[in-house]
């Protein structure tokens, strides 16, 4: 196959574009304002090559929409935009003007969404991406096995389709986990039927043109989550927290009908934050921490997250979960693994009200007494069987 050899490869002007982009993304690490702590600063220049990781695979691996694979769009190896620990994210390259058909079986997760985009997550503009359409899996019909299919664009089918839109780009694949031991996720394949070719080589011309989409990735996709997340670390009160209204999700990229609450928490060694609130009726809902650079925190390792199934309830209906650098022996532990300040993130899935969300911090000393009486206790041997089993389902989860 004739391959003309791009000028943007050929004097190396692509590659050297990303490698530039890399060396101004150092700026957020060491530049003014940048964290001065030793660990943040460490994980700072991990999330660099964590953002390359995630560029790679959206802009350049996984970004042909004629013969589309899908990808994952988070992991624990690359993390990045203030992931959530329940939630298995998967992402396919779209075109506005094919037409598409995913098949498989739905597992067992929670709640499964596909949700088709326009614009994309390099742009770095919350305005310059949105939702063109989406079905979850209380909207799709499922063979007795859990098989299914889904159709993207094309004429319109009375179930299971959705359409796209002339400016679509990607799909993006939400699954949702309450249980981590038992449920499981799905086995989803993707491929374009209207005359989409099986994956070809690709040409210089697209490699330059990806290195290119990769570049701006580096530049403005990590300068929007930098700016989001220094917004919430040190534009707010310490230990404060805003909630979004449920419609406000419909109108971008998140998830139809969930309520996103974000906030910080700065927690010395000696001290606690108490998050208290009263979940409302919904599917699901989670809390978790991230660190300065919008990374969760190692969920697999530590209790940094905790959704409906997990935590434990008081007997006023409210969840009271304690922030804190030692465990202090209650169910609701939020482990800060090392961190002092950080961010916070609490979602509410289909939930037709924004709770009120309390934030208070407490000397550890003082925690009991800042607690009801009838907090249950966890036996140091009772934790440590949980943190294996949390490590073992998310192996199992991200093994794939």
């Amino acid at each position: 196959m004739n391959d003309p050899d791009d000028p943007r490869l050929a004097s190396a002007e692509a590659w050297r574009a990303v490698l530039a982009a890399l060396a101004r993304a150092e700026q957020r690490v060491l530049g003014p304002g940048a964290p001065t702590a030793p660990r943040d600063r460490a994980e700072g220049f991990r999330h660099l090559l964590r953002f390359l990781v995630a560029g790679h695979l959206l802009c350049v691996e996984h970004a042909d929409p004629d013969a589309p694979r899908f990808a994952r769009m988070v992991d624990p190896a690359w993390q990045w935009g203030l992931d959530m620990p329940d939630c298995l994210y998967l992402f396919a390259a779209l075109r506005g003007d094919a037409v598409y058909r995913v098949w498989g079986s739905r597992g067992t997760a929670k709640h499964v969404d596909f949700q088709v985009n326009w614009g994309h997550f390099a742009l770095g503009d919350i305005a310059a991406w949105g939702t063109v359409s989406s079905v979850s899996d209380l909207e799709l019909n499922f063979a007795v096995d859990g098989s299914f299919e889904l159709w993207l664009g094309g004429p319109a089918r009375p179930r299971n389709w959705l359409p796209v839109a002339p400016n679509a780009e990607f799909l993006l694949v939400r699954q949702y986990f309450a249980d981590w031991e038992r449920e499981q996720p799905g086995d989803l394949a993707i491929e374009r039927v209207d005359g989409g070719s099986a994956l070809q080589p690709m040409r210089s011309d697209q490699i330059a043109a990806r290195l290119e989409r990769l570049v701006t990735w580096i530049d403005r996709g990590g300068a929007l989550w930098d700016r989001m997340s220094r917004g919430l670390v040190e534009g707010m009160a310490p230990n404060s927290f805003w909630v979004t209204r449920p419609e406000e999700s419909n109108q971008r990229a998140g998830l139809r009908g969930q309520v996103y609450g974000m906030g910080n928490f700065h927690c010395a060694s000696d001290e606690a934050v108490i998050v208290r609130f009263h979940p409302p009726p919904c599917r699901h809902w989670s809390v978790s921490l991230a660190n300065w650079w919008w990374e969760s925190l190692d969920f697999g390792s530590h209790q940094t997250s905790l959704n409906a199934h997990q935590a434990q309830l008081d007997a006023d209906g409210a969840f009271r979960g304690v922030i804190a650098h030692v465990d202090p022996g209650i169910p609701n532990w939020l482990d800060t693994a090392g961190h002092e300040r950080g961010t916070l993130a609490i979602r509410f899935l289909l939930a037709e009200e924004a709770p009120k969300v309390e934030l208070e911090r407490v000397a550890l000393a003082e925690l009991a007494a800042a607690l009801p009486l009838s907090t249950p206790r966890v036996a140091p041997s009772e934790r440590a069987a949980q943190l294996k089993q949390r490590r073992d389902a998310v192996w199992r989860r991200y093994r794939g």
